[in-house]
Parts: structure tokens; sequence; C-alpha cells
């Protein structure tokens, strides 16, 4: 039984992680109580006594507006956080899966990011990643990174769970329709984690579910099928409003769609359109 090492076990992908161990691997879940990935000795220590055998970092600071005032702590959790883990992943000899996100791009191209495009983030959030990504490669070239986006999943806040409360709650909402990219349900990211670690990869992948989306896309889409899955009551009106109209402290990337093309042959996997994804979480 191999003893995989799952860091940010208590969020959505860290607990798919989890949930999802393929026979013969064993997931040893780790939140900041238990493992301090920020601490380089720890992590050495912790890695060697608990004879772990691969390692699939979930763990982010992902609050993208709060990152711009917290930038020290953004940087320690997501670039100093992966450095640790890729140091300790090549003194042990073994296998990295590294998360990221689509943040690391500006979203000026105007077409899907390909892994070998050049990062240019717009925000703290997105530069912490990037540089993340950057320690990994540079410390433990064999590690698999893999670049996803809009992540979701029952059971936690992210965007469905929020649009679902405020379709409860309010009378009419509005939603920002000019940024672009794609829902990712979160088991089947974990499943091609999984993939990528089983088959000890490495470089630089992209995966989300299939498909495009604005975030108002996403959100009249959580109302039909909650209506149809019988999660919400009634029908309110969303309105699409330009991103400017609701500023934020960060900036987001106003076109993240990531270029799976190379990622579906290497993972002989192709997800689903996010549209099916989004249907059969709401109906579970």
């Amino acid at each position: 039984m191999k003893k995989i090492l799952i860091t940010g076990a208590d969020g959505q992908v860290g607990c798919s992680l989890s949930a999802n161990a393929p026979i013969g691997f064993q997931a040893i879940a780790a939140n900041r109580s238990v493992l301090d990935i920020t601490d380089p000795e720890a992590v050495l220590l912790w890695v060697a006594e608990n004879n772990i055998s691969g390692i699939i970092n979930a763990a982010a600071y992902t609050a993208v507006d709060r990152a711009e005032e917290e930038s020290s702590q953004a940087f320690r959790v997501n670039a100093d956080g992966p450095k640790n883990l890729a140091r300790a992943a090549r003194e042990a000899e073994i296998p990295l899966v590294h998360i990221s996100t689509d943040f690391v791009f500006d979203g000026r191209k105007g077409s899907p990011y390909e892994p070998t495009d050049p990062v240019s983030p717009v925000s703290v959030y997105g530069e912490s990643k990037a540089r993340g990504e950057v320690f990994v490669s540079e410390v433990h070239p064999d590690s698999a990174i893999i670049r996803t986006s809009w992540v979701y999943s029952k059971g936690y806040p992210n965007f469905m769970s929020t649009m679902l409360r405020l379709m409860k709650e309010k009378e009419k909402l509005s939603v920002v329709a000019d940024q672009i990219g794609t829902p990712t349900f979160a088991e089947p990211l974990a499943l091609t984690c999984w993939n990528a670690l089983q088959n000890e990869l490495s470089g630089i992948f992209h995966w989300s579910d299939a498909g495009v989306a604005s975030w108002y896309d996403f959100a009249v889409a959580i109302q039909e099928e909650g209506l149809h899955a019988g999660l919400l009551e009634r029908p309110i009106p969303i309105s699409p409003i330009r991103t400017i109209d609701y500023p934020t402290p960060a900036a987001r990337p106003p076109y993240s769609v990531l270029d799976k093309t190379a990622s579906w042959q290497a993972f002989d996997c192709p997800s689903v359109h996010w549209r099916e994804a989004l249907r059969e979480v709401l109906k579970s």
C-alpha cells in the first residue's frame, strides 16, 4: 500500500482526492494543523517519518481579493509551500503533482491557453501561483503541474453554493458576463491528479471540464439545473453586467479558457461538458 500525502485536505479538491484514492494507494490527508507546508524542515521530516511514496499538493491560499492585502501570506502558501514539497519529493525520490490555476494568465490572448504559453498574472494570487510553478519546476523537474479553473464541489463554499444561497434569498441577481473560463467539478480533477501520480507524468498540463462559459452563463445554468433538481423553489431574474460595474480589489483575467488537447491525450480521458457535470452534481 503506497502512502500518498494529500495537502490541503480540508478543501474541496483535497477531500475529493482522499475519497478517490485508487486501489493500492492510501491517501494520507494533511491540513494546516497536521503539516505546515511553509516550514521547509517540517515538510522534509514529515515526509521521511511517514514513509510517503508520493505527494499531491492541493493546498493553496485562494482568497483572490484578500491576497492583495495579504501578499506575504499568499506567497508563503502558494510559492514557498510548493517549493518545500518539491524539495521533500526530490530528496525522497517520489513523484509530486501540484495543482495550479488559470489565473497565472492575463486573459488577453483571446483563445484557449496552451501549457506552453508564457504566464503573465494580473493579481497577487496569480503571481504567487505562478511563482509556485517556477519553484516546483526548478526544484523537482519530474513533477506534474496541473492548471485548472473555476473549481466547485457540493458541500463547500464556492460559486455554485453561493449562487444557490443567493437565489433563495434575493429577488434578483447581477452577475459578471465578460469574464470567460470553464467551470470544473472537483472529483474529475482529483481523478486526473491520481492518474498523473500513478503514471509519474511530468510537465505542465491543463485540466477543466469541457466547453466555455461566463460567470453569468454559469449562474443561469445553476438556476436552471437547480430548479430541475428541486433545490430552488422559484426562478429569479439574473442580469449580465460588466466587470467594470462590479469592481474588486484584485483584477481577473477576462478570458482564461485552458486548452486541454494535450492533457486529454496524456490522460486518455476526455472531460465532460461543464453543463453535464453541473447537472449531475446538483442531482446528487
